[in-house]
């Protein structure tokens, strides 16, 4: 796999995928007392902290973007 997540965008990544995995469990939001909505949540922010810790974005890849430098 080709990197293709720059330094600030695995930042704000990590970050992102850390606040959607405590948001359910912390925030006490009504958003949040279905299962579907904290499963929704705790699924993406897993997702952004993989795509952030590898460096690599599927969804880059087939559109063409690539946010770090060669």
């Amino acid at each position: 796999m080709t990197k293709n997540v720059g330094t600030i965008d695995r930042f704000l990544r990590a970050v992102l995928g850390v606040i959607l995995i405590a948001l359910p469990f912390a925030s006490g939001a009504a958003l949040f007392q279905s299962g579907i909505a904290t499963a929704i949540a705790v699924i993406v922010g897993i997702v952004m902290l993989a795509t952030s810790t590898m460096r690599f974005c599927p969804m880059y890849r087939i559109f063409g973007i690539r946010t770090c430098k060669i």
